[in-house]
């Protein structure tokens, strides 16, 4: 969840703000800061999805001391994939094992096992520095457990770094994993118990693949995965094969390479209908607590799996569907531009331009219609910094609401970051750069959301 990883933080701190819409109209927001039914920000990084009857659970990493280091498996439940509830933790530290706090407990995925009656949780096991490279697997009776941690090791004698699972139509289940040092990529058949693995079912050598996940459609299996850059995001591909146990064809990018997957990486790939979605991490390494979700819809109308860029969208689970929230442009170089500000031309400007040079002392102030309630605004801007950039907000010359905006991978990459805003029904204006003393992203345009 993260139109791109977004922290919005007025003049006194933290907005943390409910995928759930002002007009109580389900909607997923990428890179906003989504929070549970208690109002906490969701804590679901690396995560694994998995429905049972009507509820789907989302465990992840729980990353709210901002350190890699392990401290809880959450599981939060949902019956519509936008409004979760936190359970008590599905795993936690456990002293003197390899899932002590000073060690790593990463991508917890979740799977059910009828023959044990038993849920199975498998995840990344390693060391505070990553030198184990193991996988872990714990059990429990229901759902969200509290699981029972049974072991950590190589499989089959070999590394393991990022990794998924992936359970087939007839209980076959696999593990998919970064292997020797991250340079091969391998899916492992696991046994009947789904405690560990009994063979290597295929191979992609020399892939340098993480963060996996696997849709079946067709009788096709699509494997998604990013390239390995730490943190930093890169644009991540698709393999196909018509077997798990055969041949992995050559990668495919699922976004604009440019984009680097709109700066986030594949987490879990869930199948809706036809098509599915991309849950993905927006990771921020200097405070891995407050990296953000990016989740879009994951269409085959080209024929090939693509990431639909969609800033605001709803989705249907019982028909299997999902619908782009509607909303208004409005081009920066159209507002009033202050100070500093100045025009740039580029191609890869919707409207040919951009304003750059807002931040101290430049500002630009687009005049909106909006629907007397909170609205979100989509900030299209560029980034060619290694690093973040952010910029004041201000809604008819009120105060002040820092948004965060990512590097977006060049100074022609346009990336998107959302902010929720009170507008008044009719005219608004909407002031951007203003006090503050450093440089904001060039802003490209504004989208004003459907309330």
């Amino acid at each position: 969840m993260f139109g791109l990883f977004s922290l919005i933080v007025p003049a006194l701190g933290l907005l943390a703000v409910s995928p759930v819409r002002a007009a109580n109209t389900a909607d997923i927001v990428s890179g906003a800061a989504w929070t549970d039914t208690d109002g906490n920000v969701i804590q679901g990084h690396g995560a694994g999805i998995l429905k049972v009857d009507s509820t789907y659970y989302w465990f992840g990493e729980d990353k709210t001391a901002n350190s890699a280091l392990f401290h809880a498996v959450s599981c939060y439940t949902s019956p519509d994939l936008t409004t979760w509830t936190r359970q008590p933790d599905a795993l936690s530290p456990v002293a003197g094992t390899n899932i002590s706090s000073n060690n790593i407990v990463e991508r917890p995925k979740v799977i059910f096992n009828s023959k044990n009656d038993e849920y199975v949780m498998w995840f990344h096991s390693d060391s505070s520095n990553y030198g184990y490279a193991m996988v872990g697997v714990a059990t429990a009776s229901t759902p969200c457990g509290p699981y029972t941690y049974k072991s950590s090791w190589k499989p089959l004698g070999a590394d393991s770094r990022d990794m998924g699972l992936f359970q087939d139509d007839d209980g076959t289940a696999y593990l998919l994993y970064a292997s020797d040092n991250n340079v091969d990529f391998k899916v492992g058949l696991l046994d009947d118990d789904y405690y560990n693995i009994t063979s290597v079912a295929s191979e992609i050598a020399g892939a340098s693949l993480e963060a996996p996940g696997v849709v079946k459609r067709d009788g096709v299996y699509y494997l998604f995965g990013s390239h390995t850059s730490g943190w930093a995001p890169n644009p991540n591909k698709f393999f196909t094969s018509s077997s798990l146990t055969g041949t992995w064809s050559t990668e495919a990018d699922i976004a604009p390479e440019s984009t680097r997957t709109w700066y986030s990486q594949n987490a879990y790939d869930l199948p809706l209908g036809t098509n599915a979605i991309y849950m993905g991490d927006r990771w921020r390494s200097n405070l891995l607590g407050s990296s953000r979700y990016i989740w879009y819809p994951l269409d085959w109308s080209s024929g090939s799996p693509e990431v639909i860029h969609a800033d605001v969208w709803t989705v249907n689970l019982d028909a299997g569907t999902w619908t782009v929230v509607n909303g208004t442009s409005y081009e920066a170089e159209d507002g009033t531009l202050g100070g500093s500000a100045v025009l740039s031309s580029s191609s890869a400007f919707s409207g040919g331009q951009t304003v750059g040079f807002l931040g101290n002392g430049g500002t630009v102030t687009i005049t909106v219609q909006g629907a007397g309630t909170s609205q979100w605004v989509a900030l299209y801007y560029s980034n060619g910094d290694s690093t973040y950039r952010n910029t004041t907000v201000s809604v008819n010359g009120g105060a002040t609401t820092l948004v965060d905006q990512p590097d977006s991978g060049g100074g022609s990459v346009v990336i998107s970051v959302p902010v929720l805003l009170n507008l008044n029904e009719g005219s608004n204006t909407i002031t951007f750069g203003a006090n503050q003393s450093n440089y904001a992203g060039d802003l490209d345009k504004i989208i004003v959301y459907d309330s």
